[in-house]
């Protein structure tokens, strides 16, 4: 989806602050439009190491977690940027702890629309094609609750949305107080023999949210 997109449920454009706007009641997905073109080269490094880091904690915790699995001297740019995203989360959810991973998916991860069982999640992925999401007008949320398929649950596929590589999106959960949690999946790569690199960032707390 590009910035110009109007859709009711999302918030997208240029700017990190409009991550913000997760918090408003009708939307349930921000996007942090943006151009990751200077995290090439170590994107590139990063796909060919086929990673898979997982830490949870406070921010400086999971830093370092990252510090000690990836080499601050060839993934500089890469440790800067989540680092960024961590400190940005934290001040949309005013959350102390998280949890985080960073790897390398070459499966269809989750296929069927779906929302989290969380209140909040951010997900960016550096290489290969983002996340699939549905404006709320495009769903039949009987056929989500009673276990059908996508073609039930989406019975227009032209409506389907995309996150583009290297933009940051916060998905608003079932957990999240009042809400119509967003409902995504992972995109189909299997049978394309792509791989993508995905960062997934959860609260690790319950947040003190408005009802």
């Amino acid at each position: 989806m590009n910035a110009e997109t109007t859709i009711v449920n999302c918030a997208a454009g240029p700017s990190p602050t409009l991550l913000g706007n997760i918090h408003q009641t009708n939307v349930n997905i921000a996007i942090y439009n943006r151009d990751i073109t200077t995290l090439t080269t170590e994107v590139r490094s990063l796909k060919a190491q086929q990673v898979e880091i997982r830490s949870s904690g406070k921010v400086d915790t999971i830093l370092n977690t990252l510090t000690l699995a990836l080499d601050p001297n060839k993934f500089s740019l890469i440790l800067q940027d989540i680092k960024e995203l961590l400190y940005l989360f934290k001040e949309v959810t005013n959350a102390s702890s998280f949890r985080l991973l960073l790897a390398t998916i070459s499966t269809n991860m989750c296929p069927r629309f779906h929302a989290d069982n969380n209140e909040l999640r951010m997900l960016c992925t550096y290489r290969g094609p983002g996340t699939l999401w549905l404006p709320n007008h495009a769903v039949d949320r009987n056929a989500y609750l009673t276990g059908k398929g996508n073609k039930s649950i989406l019975p227009n596929e032209s409506l389907a949305q995309q996150v583009e590589t290297g933009d940051v999106v916060i998905l608003k959960g079932s957990l999240y107080p009042g809400a119509t949690p967003i409902l995504h999946r992972s995109p189909n790569i299997l049978h394309k023999g792509k791989k993508r690199i995905l960062l997934s960032i959860d609260v690790n707390e319950s947040l003190n949210l408005p009802t």
